[in-house]
């Protein structure tokens, strides 16, 4: 929990709203949405086991996009970013990039749609 406190807090500028400490859920904010986090601790037998994706990825809209000064502040926090292409989200088709958190989860920090 705290490494991936630490990732979206100080690397993607989320902002602790809460804690549900009977349940170890962890609410952070982004823009107008919240982003929950809860351990995982599983069995061994679980289906659900390390290594096992329930989603493909989710999404966090920039209000700008400046892939220079994005990319530079990912690499500082030791990030690895993927290519910045143009992809199709919620408000139309515009800039994007892949990273993954510190738990392999895959986060798209997507831009403005353009036109």
């Amino acid at each position: 929990m705290d490494r991936a406190l630490k990732f979206y807090c100080n690397v993607l500028g989320c902002v602790e709203e809460r804690r549900v400490e009977r349940i170890g859920l962890v609410q952070l904010r982004a823009g107008r949405s919240l982003i929950d986090l809860i351990e995982a601790l599983r069995d061994a037998d679980d289906p659900l086991a390390e290594g096992a994706r329930n989603m493909d990825h989710f999404a966090l809209r920039l209000l700008t996009f400046d892939e220079a000064a994005l990319i530079a502040h990912l690499k500082a926090h030791g990030v690895e970013v993927g290519e910045t292409v143009e992809r199709y989200g919620a408000e139309g088709t515009g800039p994007s990039v892949y990273i993954r958190d510190p738990d392999g989860n895959t986060v798209e920090l997507k831009g403005p749609a353009k036109g």
